[in-house]
């Protein structure tokens, strides 16, 4: 399962880097997007992947480290999900507006030569 996990985030982490690098801004926003889920489901993978792991335990019940999940890993992914949300929503108002301006969806305004 971690392989799996692991092949999952190296394939999104490249996927988002190399659109990160083309020359559009709906192609930036895309791959700024898909690295925010990349370094997401990394951070939820460091908090130690287990299946029906109560989050919270009841008081007076024993419980040992192997019982529960990680409640850190999960607040830092749901924080980071706002964030990139808010971050993806800005450069989508940042795109449309210079896409009104310049007329072109290159990233520095300039189509270039064919």
């Amino acid at each position: 399962m971690l392989l799996l996990l692991a092949i999952f985030v190296g394939t999104l982490a490249g996927c988002g880097i190399w659109l990160m690098l083309r020359a559009r801004s709906f192609d930036l926003i895309l791959g700024l997007t898909l690295l925010s889920y990349a370094v997401n489901v990394f951070i939820f993978t460091m908090g130690r992947v287990k299946v029906d792991a109560a989050a919270i335990v009841a008081s007076g019940v024993p419980a040992t480290l192997a019982d529960t999940a990680d409640p850190l890993p999960q607040a830092l992914v749901l924080t980071a999900i706002v964030i990139s949300f808010a971050m993806t929503a800005v450069l989508v108002a940042l795109a449309v507006r210079a896409r009104a301006e310049t007329g072109v969806d290159h990233v520095d305004g300039q189509e270039p030569p064919r």
